[in-house]
């Protein structure tokens, strides 16, 4: 069923906080129910919107990395190309930011 898919170990878990992140915003939005505010996005945003447009962009940033790592290697002279756990890290950094002050 999942054989189209590569699943290393950062993919999935990649896609188990996302699904994570989804359980835990249905059950904080049910406790508390969001209000719109404004942050330095361009619009006012509720935290679903936020976890969306800050999901977009984590997944844009994963597909980015990938799709330069073997370009990394070659323009800096690496040995290998970058760790994916780098891009993890960067993506969740960055959706963290965009949930906290979009």
């Amino acid at each position: 069923m999942f054989d189209w898919m590569v699943w290393t170990t950062p993919v999935a878990i990649f896609f188990s906080a996302v699904a994570l992140m989804l359980v835990g915003m249905t059950v904080w939005e049910i406790k508390s129910p969001t209000t719109q505010r404004k942050g330095w996005l361009p619009m006012r945003t509720t935290r679903g919107d936020r976890l969306f447009i800050g999901l977009l962009a984590a997944a844009y940033l994963n597909l980015a990395f990938v799709g330069l790592g073997a370009k990394w290697v070659e323009w800096f002279q690496l040995e290998a190309e970058p760790s994916v756990w780098i891009s993890f890290v960067a993506s969740m950094l960055v959706l963290a930011l965009i949930m906290r002050k979009g």
